[in-house]
C-alpha cells in the first residue's frame, strides 16, 4: 500500500493525452499541413471530429464547448468543418486509411438528425473514412439522445454508444451543477438500447457534493440494470472557469475529500469487478464477454502509442510522429465563442497553429503514458522493438518511485504492470512522467 501525506493528492490531472494542450504553443513558423504528414505512417489512423455545442455545461466542465448556438451557427460550423476536411485531406496521401473514428464534443448530439447525416458524410465522402467498416464511437446526453437522431447514427455504422449520466441520483445531479431527472435518464438509455448499438457506455462521476457510498452503489445499481457494455467511473474535479470552481477553490488541497474519492473509487471498482467486469483502467470497466467496441474491419489495427490521429473542428486535436498540433483551448464562454466564431470565418486550414514538437524523449513518454495507465500495461519487447531500450534504463527515477510506493506489480515479467493501488493513483502516476519542459509549459499557462 502506498502512503500519503497531506500535501500529496490521488487526483493530481486526468491523462488521457500527452503532453497535454495546455502545453501547447503558437508555432511561430505554422508549418504546412502537407509537410507535417509527409512519411507519416498513414495505414491506420484515427479521425476524431470535435462539434463544440452542448445545451447546457455541467458545473464540473472544462472541455471545449459553448451553450446553444445562434440560428444558423452550426450550420456554418459544418460549413467551416468540410473545408477543414477537404484541406486536410488533400494534405495526407492519396492511399491513407482510418482504422476507427469518433465523434466527440461538446455534444455531438447537439447536432440534429439532418446534421448528423451531414456530420457522417464529412467523415465518408470528405476524409474517406469507412464509418459501417470501422469502429465508431458517439458521445451523447440524455436530453439529445432522442429516437430520430439515434436512428441516424445505428444506419451510419455507430459501434458504441457513450451517454454522460454522471449520477442517476437527482440531488446528485444538482449538485454536480446538471439539470436532468432520473427518468429522463432511463427513458434516454431506453431509446439507445432499442436503436441496436453493440456497445453502450454509461458515465457515472464520484465525489459528488453529499454524495455517499450507499449513493454511489446505487447509483452503479442503476446503471448496471442496462448491462451496459463499458462503464467509465470518473473522480470530481473542480477546475478553474467551470461552474464548480467559480464557487469554490479550484484545484486548492482538500486531503478530506481525496480519502472520499479514494474510497468511492475502491467501492465502486470493488462493485464493478463482482458484478462481472473487467477493468480496462482507473476509469473504464468492461462487462466480460461483452461486445468489443472494436467490432469492424479495422478492429485492432489502431494504436495509441504509434498511430496518428487526424481531428477536425476547432475543439480537435492531431498527432503525427514529430509534431502534435491544434487550434487554441479556452473554457470561459466569452474566448470560447471567439474562437469558435474565427473557426467558422477562416477558409486556410493547411497549416498547424498550436502545437507540441515531439522530441525522442517526449516520445518515450508518451509510449509509457499510454500504455502503463492501462491494466494490460506496457508491452517490454515492443517497447524495445521501438526504442532499442527499456522503461527503466530510461526513467529510473520514476519508475524506482512507483516500486517504493507499490504501485507496480510484478505479476508478468514481460510487461510492466501498474498494482491495483497504482491504478487507483494513476492520476498521480501519469503527471509523474511529465517532461520538465512540459510541466513548465503547463505551469506558464494562463486559464482562459
Amino acid at each position: 500500500m502506498s502512503t500519503t501525506t497531506t500535501a500529496e493528492s490521488p487526483y493530481q490531472s486526468y491523462v488521457y493525452a500527452y503532453p497535454h494542450k495546455t502545453a501547447y504553443r503558437a508555432l511561430p513558423e505554422r508549418p504546412r499541413l502537407a509537410e507535417l504528414w509527409r512519411g507519416e505512417k498513414q495505414d491506420a489512423l484515427s479521425l476524431y471530429l470535435h462539434v463544440p455545442f452542448c445545451e447546457v455545461r455541467c458545473g464540473f466542465c472544462n472541455l471545449f464547448t459553448r451553450i446553444g448556438s445562434p440560428e444558423g451557427l452550426t450550420t456554418a460550423y459544418l460549413d467551416a468543418l468540410e473545408r477543414q476536411a477537404r484541406q486536410v485531406r488533400e494534405a495526407l496521401e492519396p492511399g491513407a486509411r482510418f482504422a476507427l473514428a469518433a465523434f466527440g464534443g461538446g455534444t455531438p448530439t447537439y447536432l440534429g438528425p439532418a446534421e448528423l447525416e451531414r456530420l457522417c458524410d464529412i467523415a465518408e465522402l470528405r476524409m474517406g473514412a469507412d464509418l459501417r467498416a470501422v469502429p465508431l464511437s458517439v458521445e451523447a446526453s440524455p436530453d439529445t439522445a432522442t429516437a430520430d437522431r439515434l436512428r441516424v447514427l445505428a444506419e451510419r455504422g455507430t459501434t458504441r454508444l457513450s451517454l454522460g449520466v454522471q449520477s442517476f441520483l437527482d440531488g446528485e445531479a444538482r449538485a454536480a451543477v446538471r439539470p436532468q431527472k432520473r427518468a429522463a435518464v432511463e427513458a434516454a438509455l431506453g431509446r439507445v438500447r432499442a436503436a441496436g448499438f453493440p456497445v453502450l457506455n454509461i458515465d457515472l462521476i464520484y465525489g459528488i457534493d453529499g454524495q455517499t457510498p450507499a449513493s454511489w452503489v446505487e447509483s452503479l445499481d442503476a446503471a448496471l440494470a442496462w448491462r451496459p457494455e463499458e462503464l467509465y467511473l470518473y473522480p470530481l474535479y473542480v477546475r478553474p472557469l467551470t461552474g464548480l470552481g467559480r464557487h469554490g477553490t479550484a484545484d486548492a488541497p482538500n486531503p478530506e475529500w481525496d480519502a472520499q474519492r479514494l474510497a468511492l473509487y475502491r467501492a465502486g471498482r470493488d462493485h464493478l469487478l463482482a458484478e462481472g467486469y473487467e477493468q480496462v483502467s482507473m476509469r473504464m470497466f468492461r462487462r466480460a464477454g461483452a461486445a468489443s467496441a472494436g467490432a469492424g474491419a479495422g478492429a485492432g489495427e489502431y494504436a495509441c502509442q504509434t498511430d496518428g490521429m487526424v481531428g477536425l473542428g476547432c475543439g480537435a486535436r492531431s498527432y503525427t510522429s514529430r509534431l502534435h498540433y491544434s487550434f487554441d483551448y479556452a473554457v470561459d464562454a466569452r474566448e470560447v465563442r471567439k474562437i469558435i466564431d474565427d473557426y467558422v470565418a477562416a477558409e486556410d486550414f493547411s497549416r498547424a497553429e498550436l502545437g507540441w514538437v515531439m522530441t525522442d524523449e517526449e516520445t518515450r513518454r508518451r509510449h509509457l503514458v499510454q500504455s502503463l495507465l492501462q491494466g494490460e500495461g506496457v508491452d517490454l519487447a515492443a517497447y524495445r522493438e521501438r526504442f532499442g531500450s527499456a522503461p527503466e534504463l530510461d526513467f529510473p527515477a520514476e519508475l524506482a518511485e512507483f516500486a517504493a510506493r507499490g504501485w507496480l506489480s510484478a505479476q508478468d515479467p514481460a510487461r510492466l504492470l501498474l498494482s491495483a493501488e497504482g491504478l487507483a493513483w494513476s492520476d498521480a502516476v501519469g503527471p509523474r512522467l511529465f517532461s520538465p519542459a512540459v510541466r513548465a509549459g503547463m505551469a506558464e499557462y494562463e486559464a482562459k
